[in-house]
């Protein structure tokens, strides 16, 4: 009786120990995971789990993003992941993706993780015509995608056709011009032959170089009006805050560097911008939605913290992420030149034999 009833408590209690849990699908810009995760979880929990599970340890470009009533929100990491207005259905779905962007992508992307996965959000982004992009550099841009996926061009193995089902040009860049698919290819081709000897991660590189002179890369555009309730634009980027026309994504009208900004402030839908130079007018602008608010009050602390941290010396971590980044890259280099050498020398042999 006594066991019997004993069983039943450790029962009851394994029962109790066992944490309710909720599933989670984190989408990656090239793979989907699910995740189990326990209701008392918070943002940082799950995403600190998303980063371990990348082997990505330059975790501040990054966060969890999900859409809510067609705006886009970002996972707090301080809430509950079930506290956010995420739909009841599992899994619950997350996006892995950029939050900010580097101001040097060379200088400042470290591990080869991280550099891949901006490589594909910047370029999906191109290619989904988010960012302009004018022709001759898409093209440019191609060649360098081209070498990351089909490494060193072969005309043996790289015959007439071999881009036919690749998306690598922006449909307006083809809409330009009368080009044949077979006249596209030959021009990227041209440019990719040129890029002999750079491997995926320095090809991708090469790629985020380019890009990030591109006027809209890295900024976040908001529908805002002034004081006088005109429309405009407002775009948030590493550098600071920029005001543009709606119908001009390109060139501001005015910038605010945030290391010109004494202070922004939020109250009541409306944001003041408050420059050093007491001389320079305040500005002033509103956005209708609270969410959308919000978002921009994240952005604009966000890319301030990090604006001011790449003005001082590394911390500890990330000289150390950089002397590992550095000795993985003196390694390759060896392997790849030894296989170089390989080829070489199996090529110089095929041709002895050819030639007796």
């Amino acid at each position: 009786m006594a066991g019997a009833i004993a069983s039943r408590m450790s029962f009851s209690s394994l029962k109790r120990k066992q944490p309710k849990t909720f599933t989670v699908r984190i989408a990656t810009m090239d793979a989907e995971m699910e995740f189990s995760c326990e209701v008392k979880w918070k943002g940082k929990d799950l995403f600190d789990l998303v980063c371990r599970t990348l082997g990505l340890r330059e975790t501040w470009f990054f966060g969890l993003q999900y859409t809510i009533k067609d705006t886009v929100a970002w996972l707090k990491m301080d809430k509950k992941v079930l506290d956010h207005d995420v739909p009841t259905e599992e899994p619950k779905t997350f996006h892995f993706l950029a939050k900010f962007y580097p101001e040097n992508a060379e200088e400042e992307l470290v591990q080869e993780i991280t550099q891949h996965l901006f490589f594909l959000q910047v370029k999906k982004q191109i290619l989904d015509e988010k960012i302009f992009c004018p022709p001759e550099a898409s093209v440019l841009l191609a060649s360098y995608a081209v070498q990351a996926k089909y490494g060193d061009y072969d005309p043996n193995v790289h015959k007439r056709g071999f881009l036919a089902q690749e998306e690598l040009l922006p449909k307006r860049v083809i809409n330009l011009y009368q080009m044949t698919p077979e006249m596209w290819e030959e021009r990227i081709t041209a440019w990719y032959a040129e890029h002999r000897g750079r491997a995926r991660d320095e090809a991708e590189m090469e790629y985020l170089k380019i890009a990030q002179d591109l006027e809209m890369y890295g900024v976040n555009y908001f529908a805002i009006r002034n004081k006088k309730g005109t429309e405009l634009l407002l775009g948030v980027d590493a550098l600071g805050l920029h005001i543009y026309d709606p119908d001009n994504r390109l060139t501001p009208k005015i910038s605010f560097p945030w290391n010109e900004i004494r202070n922004i402030s939020y109250s009541d839908k409306e944001f003041t911008i408050k420059p050093l130079d007491k001389k320079i007018d305040v500005f002033k602008f509103n956005s209708s939605k609270l969410r959308v608010n919000k978002l921009i009050l994240q952005l604009c602390i966000g890319n301030h913290d990090l604006f001011m941290r790449r003005r001082k010396a590394d911390s500890l971590e990330v000289q150390q992420m950089k002397a590992q980044a550095r000795e993985e890259k003196a390694r390759k280099q060896v392997t790849r030149a030894a296989g170089a050498a390989r080829r070489r020398q199996r090529r110089g042999a095929h041709e002895h034999r050819s030639a007796n």
